[in-house]
């Protein structure tokens, strides 16, 4: 049967002790005793049993064991420390977690996210993907981007614009879109009938269905048809002539995007005020 490790407090102060050769300035960085720390040291060295150091009157001094260790324990002991600064109060604050779909990520924050981080370099961001709102109880996110009806969302939550479908193809494939093959993303109250409906347009039965308006968008970019976007999604593409409108025509959308703010911090507002930015350009 394996032994169980020995207890990170005794490597924290071989390592203190190694790196200033002194278990009692060691005992003063990591705010133990004097004892406190030679008795761990001692302990781990039983443990592995080996001699970690030389003891000499005024000092330490590693032994070939001890400096074969430390780097090690150095390296440990750092990937500790990166994992937990998110969760520290004093770094937590410089943290943020947004929560919204794949296609926000990819379409809309994704192609701007440069700005923000030479703005705020300091800042940290987590990126959860979610899509319905029922998913956002889990995500714990600091800013969600929600998709679904206004009485989905909640009362919390601010309409993002614009917010109304549009049908796009890439600049490369020509044709009348009557006879281009239809991208349609399923699983919303918004389709290619209900957009002919509005808009008058005739359509026909759609060659692929999708689960999301990015990917429709990534489709039409690499010229598989003519996508049913939503407008808020498009924008980037759209400037950027990945894809070109190819009809004028443009209907309401039935579900939309909508931003809720869950805990208030300079970053968070930051964020926040970032996005919307975004979305104006």
């Amino acid at each position: 049967m394996s032994k169980s490790l020995p207890p990170l407090t005794w490597f924290r102060s071989f390592e203190a002790a190694a790196r200033r050769l002194s278990s009692t300035a060691a005992a003063e960085e990591i705010g133990l005793t004097q004892s406190a720390v030679s008795q761990q040291i001692r302990s781990l060295e039983t443990r592995l049993g080996v001699m970690l150091f030389h003891r000499h009157a005024r000092g330490l001094s590693l032994t070939d064991e001890g400096r074969k260790l430390l780097p090690q324990i150095e390296t440990a002991l750092e990937m500790l420390q990166t994992a937990a600064l998110p969760y520290l109060t004093e770094d937590r604050a410089r943290h943020i977690t947004v929560a919204a779909s794949v296609s926000v990520l990819e379409w809309v924050i994704s192609p701007a996210l440069p700005r923000f981080q030479a703005e705020h370099p300091d800042t940290s961001i987590r990126f959860v993907s979610t899509i319905w709102p029922d998913e956002y109880a889990a995500s714990r996110a600091d800013v969600e981007i929600r998709f679904g009806s206004e009485k989905q969302v909640g009362k919390d939550a601010t309409p993002l614009r614009p917010n109304r479908l549009i049908a796009l193809k890439s600049p490369a494939l020509k044709g009348d879109m009557r006879d281009l093959p239809l991208i349609e993303s399923v699983g919303t109250s918004d389709n290619w009938v209900t957009w002919a409906d509005a808009t008058g347009h005739t359509v026909h039965t759609p060659s692929f269905y999708v689960d999301s308006y990015g990917l429709a968008l990534q489709l039409a970019t690499t010229g598989n048809g003519v996508a049913l976007v939503n407008a808020l999604v498009a924008e980037h593409a759209l400037q950027s002539g990945q894809v070109v409108q190819a009809t004028d025509a443009s209907a309401p959308a039935s579900e939309g995007y909508f931003l809720a703010v869950q805990r208030n911090s300079t970053e968070v507002t930051a964020f926040v005020e970032w996005f919307f930015e975004t979305l104006e350009a």
